[in-house]
């Protein structure tokens, strides 16, 4: 993994459309708003998301597994968990997994199709667990969805226990310019079409390709999680760097 050695400033276009739903990325993300955007497309949210990403999606969730690496009788938390497709690795391992995330929507999907994982509402921002509770907390392209960045690091640092990680998979900077371009193309003019054909609500995912477009890269994100208290942050890229996934600890 590499890591962070210059300070990297994120960038953003801040456009909020207060009058209707979420469609364009911004820093200054509404919860009310996005939550309700992800309680719209959760019925197809894991097909949508295999067919956007060429089936990469499930490499990458691979990965996650791989960083955290759960262990029988260990606490997680996977923040964003969605309907819980990403939490299941972690519970197969003998983990102790709660999924959590703010869209009541992808819960209740969730619910049904796993009906006994100990599925969790929660603000990233303001988690109801006690300081201390898990051994590793994970968030997967969720992050960036968050209202405040800063304030969501603080809080999983919080409710980890000393000695125990975060490990955050979250869409990045692909570190190939010409790569680069043909990404952003595919993002901006591709993946819309794509989603009016498989997803309930196309407007989401030009939502999330704007959001993908504005967030930090892989330095800038680093710097947040040290400043955030974590140590020994490093990262490591997957597919180029579509994808980064970063992990850190806490000191004991």
């Amino acid at each position: 993994m590499s890591r962070p050695s210059v300070r990297a400033e994120a960038s953003a276009r801040r456009a909020y459309c207060k009058n209707g739903p979420v469609t364009r990325a911004s820093l200054d993300k509404q919860p009310h708003e996005v939550a309700s955007m992800f309680d719209d497309v959760a019925e197809r949210y894991d097909l949508t998301n295999d067919v956007l990403s060429l089936g990469q999606d499930r490499r990458w969730r691979k990965e996650v597994a791989k960083a955290v690496d759960a262990r029988p009788a260990q606490k997680v938390l996977d923040l964003a968990a969605g309907t819980g497709t990403s939490s299941l690795p972690f519970a197969r391992t003998g983990a102790y997994v709660v999924p959590c995330d703010f869209s009541q929507g992808m819960l209740q999907v969730g619910k049904q199709r796993q009906p006994w994982l100990p599925y969790t509402a929660g603000d990233a921002t303001r988690l109801p667990f006690k300081d201390g509770t898990f051994d590793a907390v994970t968030i997967s392209f969720g992050l960036r969805n968050v209202q405040d960045t800063d304030a969501a690091l603080r809080e999983m640092h919080r409710v980890t226990r000393p000695g125990g990680r975060i490990v955050i998979c979250e869409f990045s900077h692909p570190t190939l310019a010409p790569f680069r371009t043909v990404y952003t193309e595919y993002l901006m003019r591709a993946l819309p079409p794509i989603a009016r054909a498989v997803s309930s609500s196309p407007d989401a995912y030009v939502y999330l390709a704007e959001s993908i477009r504005a967030w930090p890269d892989q330095p800038a994100l680093a710097e947040r999680l040290g400043e955030a208290g974590w140590s020994r942050v490093a990262w490591r890229n997957l597919s180029g760097g579509i994808v980064a996934l970063h992990r850190g600890f806490k000191e004991s």
